[in-house]
């Protein structure tokens, strides 16, 4: 079964299509990709885990009052993602594309 794995992951390592693959999603190191990162990853994460449950509270509350079928859903939509904080999935995918960038701006 080791060996199963340990040749499957040196395929994988040595594969081009996926070296490049890999290359294409890294986010540029300056300004810009750090902000990204910081925007689109980690920042929502911090305000899941610190205020989540208000803010499922609110949109349950305006989903309520909502007259517009869309607007009900958008709220639905708000509320859950919200219900439960933030994911640890998510905040670990942006900590490890920081250090990605960072990683390679020190070599």
């Amino acid at each position: 079964m080791r060996e199963r794995l340990r040749s499957a992951a040196r395929r994988a390592a040595e594969n081009p299509v996926l070296r490049q693959s890999a290359r294409s999603l890294k986010p540029t190191p300056n300004l810009w990709g750090i902000l990204g990162v910081l925007f689109f990853f980690i920042l929502p994460e911090v305000i899941g885990f610190w205020r989540g449950k208000a803010i499922a509270q609110w949109a349950h509350a305006r989903m309520l009052q909502e007259p517009d079928f869309m607007g009900r859903k958008v709220y639905w939509i708000l509320e859950k993602l919200f219900e439960d904080g933030g994911s640890w999935v998510n905040l670990g995918i942006g900590i490890a594309l920081l250090v990605w960038i960072f990683y390679e701006w020190r070599h």
